[in-house]
């Protein structure tokens, strides 16, 4: 029996809306269900795509509440505050955010307990691990966006510095998605020619040049807020191609948020390793040998998320 696909939204704010719409346009579901606690935002957000339905496809979307959610295969939780300004790292976002996550997992463990949970929401890492302590489905069927986003920029800047297609570049921010993300030179490459101190294409490893792109990968957020108030789209391209990891179990290795049980001595917290999605969400971990240096600068931000946790006091 073929079963639709259907897909929830938990929040019609400016990143819910951009995946929304990065969903409907590439055609990943047959129904998109959409939930906020403003409802008339949610009903004109799902009006507005579905007059499109004639130029993609015959996708369903409309606005629900929590019960219509029991049939989605994927739920993405977008909803919470969002960062006020540049001032505000992802992580004073934390206690903003926290009690909002604890009802919508409430009624999503009520409603939909068999879903697969995406986090988008920031500070996602954090969140991601408070998801996982108040559900009751396995910590794999929940993960956050991690650093796929911070990835995609970083190899995107690391393209156009070789002037290559991005999608030839094999390189990845691991870590917390924010101040104390960590790149992973030892492992980059391109066309399988590993890039740290090599000369690749005619240009040589420059160690001032590489930290830049990578400053301008981590701090590209911020840049984006300065200008037009929030990020959003790119945002919304990385849910998608999350939930088509899992929709279509593609068995993709992607850095996404979750626990690395131990995995360069890392415990109880969530942070972004290379995983392998599909249909299950995070069906197993992939540990690249890292360098010392990135071992402990991974440990290093394992240890901030751990102190955000702390200083945000809940009871999980």
């Amino acid at each position: 029996m073929i079963q639709r696909r259907t897909v929830g939204i938990v929040g019609t704010g400016n990143v819910g809306t951009a995946a929304a719409y990065a969903l409907f346009n590439q055609g990943l579901a047959s129904e998109l269900l959409l939930l906020d606690q403003d409802t008339r935002r949610a009903e004109g957000e799902a009006m507005d795509l579905m007059h499109g339905q004639q130029l993609v496809g015959r996708i369903t979307c409309r606005a629900v509440d929590y019960p219509a959610l029991s049939n989605a295969q994927v739920i993405v939780l977008t909803a919470g505050a969002s960062q006020r300004s540049s001032d505000e790292t992802r992580l004073d976002l934390l206690r903003r955010n926290a009690d909002i996550f604890r009802e919508i997992i409430i009624q999503l463990d009520k409603h939909a307990p068999n879903a697969i949970l995406v986090v988008a929401t920031n500070p996602v890492d954090v969140l991601t691990y408070i998801c996982q302590a108040l559900s009751s489905r396995p910590d794999r069927r929940i993960l956050g966006t991690g650093t796929l986003l911070d990835t995609a920029r970083f190899r995107a800047l690391l393209g156009r510095h070789y002037g290559v297609d991005p999608r030839s570049v094999h390189a990845y921010i691991l870590g917390e998605h924010g101040d104390s993300e960590v790149p992973i030179w030892s492992n980059a490459t391109i066309g399988g020619q590993a890039i740290y101190e090599r000369t690749v294409l005619g240009k040589p490893w420059d160690a001032a040049t590489m930290q830049g792109l990578f400053e301008e990968a981590r701090n590209a957020a911020y840049e984006i807020i300065d200008r037009k108030g929030y990020t959003n789209m790119a945002i919304g391209v990385v849910i998608a191609r999350i939930v088509r990891a899992v929709l279509e179990d593609q068995q993709n290795v992607l850095p996404v948020s979750t626990r690395p049980e131990g995995a360069y001595g890392i415990e109880d917290v969530c942070l972004s390793v290379p995983c392998v999605v599909g249909l299950e969400g995070m069906e197993k971990r992939v540990d690249p040998a890292l360098s010392d240096d990135e071992r402990e600068a991974l440990r290093d931000s394992a240890r901030a998320l751990h102190d955000s946790r702390a200083e945000l006091n809940v009871n999980i």
